[in-house]
């Protein structure tokens, strides 16, 4: 069985991973085909993580097909780029051993797909999408999805991502094996979060169902547009006029209302507002590109920003610098790495083995949050019993 590279693999117009937003939004499927899909450095690397976190699982469930010795030749391959560093070989190896850990929890040994494609056309117009690691039997079908991230936690109750990987699977499995419960899970190991949700199959089916009219809108371009959350990261978000008239109506509305604002209006202002931020953050980037690209943005122009100095040969610099007097000791300084880049050179594993009883976790400093935020609220307030313990 051969693998597929990651970044060579086609992406439907409905993509899985952009379901949360074309759902939500139906029209943006449309709108966004008309922006080039530009990858990110976070989504190479992110990329190269899921091909590395393949071979290794690849390599524990079917050691017949994929042995060491072609373990070791695949992952050689894969370490020769930049992107590569130590840390990531002790997150696949987590995500692995995750999915080990998994397999082993059920009372007989289950099937398991990696990396396998999907057709979810029967849903989906020209769908399909690749899951990261599928078990079967015992009436149960587990979806697992290794999120390598480390911006935005990604949960997994009813993520339609994996609800539509967990679709697809299901109608490709459903006449070798009776299916009644499904499970989704997320692994992120970057910012330890896991979380699973469990559901019936009725559950999922009746999702099937919502997806299914949800999809011949948005394969139309028809539906309303409707801004949100999802839009962070749209290609047509700049642009987007429905989002635009949303903002603004938000940031510049005006009513009779007393001075001041009570704690919840704070509230809804806070949670109402963040896209407004990221608006005209979004507008900036792409009137810069615009201008860059010789266009006329009324009002706006691209000019040079604060520049910085920099030696054409420092070691040249430094050696004419000693011959007229100034002592080599007072040109360098020896800086130890932090306890972060420690760990991404030694490896996550190595460096908790090895020193992880001389690490102490500090309190960070106070962040406002959502409220669905999975950390818990602190406060200043002292209870009575907090005052009187002592």
């Amino acid at each position: 069985m051969k693998t597929v590279e990651h970044q060579d693999r086609a992406h439907a117009l409905l993509s899985a991973s952009g379901a949360h937003r074309w759902m939500h939004c139906t029209p943006s499927a449309r709108l966004e085909a008309q922006f080039p899909d530009s990858s990110s450095e976070a989504a190479k690397e992110g990329t190269l993580a899921h091909e590395i976190a393949e071979a290794k699982t690849l390599n524990y469930f079917n050691p017949e097909e994929y042995n060491k010795e072609w373990l070791n030749k695949r992952l050689a391959e894969l370490k020769v780029g930049e992107l590569y560093s130590p840390e990531m070989d002790g997150f696949t190896d987590a995500y692995r051993d995750y999915c080990r850990a998994s397999a082993l929890e059920w009372e007989n040994a289950p099937h398991v797909g990696v990396e396998q494609k999907l057709d979810l056309s029967t849903f989906v117009p020209g769908g399909f999408g690749t899951a990261d690691c599928i078990m079967i039997g015992d009436q149960k079908l587990r979806v697992i999805d290794l999120k390598y991230g480390k911006g935005v936690p990604v949960e997994a109750e009813a993520n339609p991502q994996l609800m539509l990987y967990a679709l697809g699977a299901y109608e490709h499995y459903k006449m070798l094996y009776d299916i009644q419960e499904v499970e989704i899970s997320i692994f992120q190991p970057r910012i330890d979060n896991t979380s699973s949700w469990k559901m019936h199959l009725s559950t999922l089916l009746d999702f099937g169902g919502v997806v299914r009219e949800r999809a011949a809108l948005a394969i139309k371009g028809k539906g309303d547009a409707t801004p949100g959350n999802w839009c962070r990261f749209c290609r047509a978000r700049a642009q987007c006029r429905a989002r635009a008239e949303k903002n603004v109506a938000f940031a510049f509305k005006s009513h009779d209302s007393p001075e001041l604002m009570t704690l919840d209006e704070i509230g809804g202002y806070l949670e109402r507002g963040e896209d407004v931020a990221r608006w005209l953050k979004d507008l900036q980037e792409y009137a810069l590109s615009q201008c860059l690209a010789g266009h006329e943005v009324a009002g706006w122009k691209a000019v040079e920003g604060r520049g910085s100095r920099d030696w054409t040969d420092q070691e040249k610099a430094f050696r004419r610098l000693e011959e007229h007097g100034i002592d080599e000791a007072m040109l360098y300084e020896r800086k130890p790495l932090s306890l972060a880049q420690t760990e991404k050179l030694v490896g996550k594993k190595d460096f908790a083995d090895t020193v992880g009883d001389l690490v102490v976790k500090k309190p960070g400093k106070p962040t406002l949050v959502p409220e669905s935020d999975k950390r818990t609220a602190i406060t200043n307030v002292t209870t009575a019993a907090e005052a009187f313990k002592n």
